[in-house]
């Protein structure tokens, strides 16, 4: 594996702290048992993943991203995606125990945090619609990180627009075939299948969406390219040319994929936000230690009062971002039937805060913050897809100006 070189005492420190989710200030919404996981899965990822070397290349972050899924799978933090019935953790996957993995995860790698994100993203619609035989096939292999899941949704001309994908399922004997390509899928030429969206009327618009369970060993199916982002990301284009699918493989019924993806996205929503509160939270750790131990003109960098308005800035976006994720995942998992607009809240504001708290810290480090081998420098490259990715901040607005509006 091509990295960088890290000494092996880096997860001390800023890593080490940043690692545990803060559960006092989120205690109202928490259980003494979320208390307690926050412990546990905080020390993981600061013993397992905070001093994993930072991949350099796109071959060395799917290689590394196969060693994470392993990791965390042995450890049983994957089974957080699946219901217990499946070789879960619990009887239905928690919102805010993903909240609670995805924010340590982050803070120690944001490639970890990733490869946890979609075992719950590229499983998500086996669980709440998935057939008896995809969820026996699929589901326990997730759990113990034996399987790695992708999602398959966007295309060239449909991103936020869902309803202008082309890809097509056309009926074939008892089954389907299925053509077109997909692009920017995470996992992709990693995962081991695929949740994939297509038209199946494509005349009827959203409504004429499904979803279909593609296995990476299908005839017919291809992984076309990588595509390299700025911080190791496992992402890329994938094919389907003249793929034969069996009756078996619909996800949930036919023109029903809209909904199912919708659904999907909607409950994974405050994970995101969650994720970017770990990377804030380990911006700014990195930027409290490096301010306390710095000097210039006579006296650490804390003590002036430009410094102390950055820090106090960054820490009470992060406060707000934190209280917003938890509140729309104490609901979630309270029985809400549905989470729309808190969770568009959680997700537009944690996620713009995260980008501004990281900015900052890699400011507050000056030179060393824009180094390539800088936690800072990591995360600044890092947090960026987040406000693209699962709804893009400009629809988080019209997200949530639409709930209000319609009250």
């Amino acid at each position: 594996m091509t990295t960088t070189d890290r000494p092996a005492d880096h997860p001390a420190g800023p890593a080490l702290s940043a690692c545990t989710p803060d559960t006092e200030l989120i205690g109202a919404f928490l259980d003494p048992a979320h208390v307690e996981l926050s412990q546990q899965v905080g020390a993981f990822a600061a013993r397992e993943l905070a001093s994993l070397p930072v991949a350099e290349d796109d071959a060395g972050g799917r290689r590394q991203a196969g060693e994470i899924l392993r990791r965390a799978g042995s450890a049983g933090w994957c089974a957080a995606a699946v219901p217990e019935s499946w070789g879960g953790r619990s009887p239905a996957p928690q919102l805010r125990v993903l909240c609670l993995i995805r924010e340590a995860f982050a803070a120690a790698s944001p490639l970890a945090d990733a490869v946890f994100a979609l075992q719950a993203l590229g499983s998500m619609p086996l669980t709440l619609a998935g057939r008896t035989q995809q969820r026996r096939r699929w589901l326990p292999a997730v759990a113990s990180g034996e399987a790695m899941a992708a999602f398959a949704m966007t295309e060239a001309e449909a991103g936020s627009d869902v309803g202008a994908i082309t890809t097509r399922a056309v009926r074939d004997g008892d089954g389907w075939r299925l053509d077109g390509r997909k692009l920017f899928i995470s996992n992709a030429g990693i995962a081991d299948f695929y949740c994939v969206f297509a038209k199946t009327e494509p005349e009827a618009g959203v409504r004429g969406l499904s979803c279909f369970l593609v296995e990476a060993d299908r005839p017919g199916f291809a992984f076309v390219r990588p595509q390299v982002m700025s911080a190791a990301h496992p992402l890329g284009e994938i094919s389907f040319d003249d793929c034969r699918l069996g009756s078996e493989s619909l996800i949930g019924r036919q023109g029903e994929g809209f909904k199912l993806g919708m659904r999907t996205l909607d409950r994974l929503r405050p994970t995101v936000a969650a994720a970017a509160c770990g990377m804030a939270s380990r911006a700014l750790a990195e930027a409290l230690a490096h301010t306390r131990k710095r000097r210039q003109f006579g006296q650490p960098l804390a003590e002036f009062q430009l410094v102390q308005q950055k820090l106090a800035r960054m820490a009470t976006e992060l406060a707000a971002s934190r209280l917003l994720v938890y509140r729309a995942a104490a609901l979630a998992d309270g029985g809400a039937e549905r989470v729309t607009l808190e969770a568009a809240m959680a997700k537009l504001y944690a996620t713009e805060a995260a980008q501004r708290i990281i900015d900052d810290a890699v400011q507050l480090l000056g030179g060393s913050g824009v180094l390539a081998d800088s936690p800072v420098d990591h995360l600044y490259r890092s947090v960026r897809a987040l406000r693209i990715y699962e709804g893009t901040s400009e629809v988080q607005h019209l997200v949530i100006a639409r709930q209000l509006l319609c009250r």
